[in-house]
């Protein structure tokens, strides 16, 4: 899925017995989607600089839906200083919201815009999809200098 609208969703969040909906979250602004797993190299790459866009206070909200199960999805945050929402789209549920996104790879990411449409979406990592998305919310994804890859499939 790359444009039109979103589907909605209700998913476990990581920590505490809470639920979240997309349309609830979209009530205070536009979300990035990231799904990912945690043993996916480029995951482990790109979260971090989605971290950076979380801490630069933008009016983004940045929301994880982990493939993973609970225990892997905390250790996961962990290793890479994951402070934003984790949502968990269990297996055992047969991925449901991943396949709603018609996700065949992670991380991919999706811009959803207050009204519920997908402005943006991004299949792997793109440093300039990334750069953008800084740039509208006034955020410093990248320092100066700093070695990162164009582009790296998921």
């Amino acid at each position: 899925m790359t444009s039109g609208q979103a589907p909605d969703f209700d998913l476990p969040a990581l920590h505490g017995d809470e639920r979240k909906r997309l349309r609830d979250l979209l009530a205070s602004g536009p979300v990035l989607l990231a799904f990912y797993k945690g043993t996916c190299p480029t995951c482990q790459l790109t979260f971090p600089f989605l971290e950076r866009l979380h801490r630069g206070k933008a009016a983004l909200q940045v929301i994880a839906i982990s493939q993973d199960d609970a225990r892997a999805s905390a250790e996961f945050n962990r290793i890479y200083d994951i402070t934003f929402p984790t949502l968990l789209d269990p297996r055992e549920e047969g991925y449901r919201v991943s396949n709603a996104y018609q996700i065949t790879n992670v991380p991919t990411l999706f811009l959803v815009e207050q009204d519920g449409l997908i402005s943006q979406s991004v299949a792997g990592f793109e440093k300039a999809q990334l750069e953008t998305l800084g740039q509208r919310f006034g955020v410093t994804v990248f320092d100066a200098g700093e070695r990162v890859p164009v582009f790296r499939p998921g």
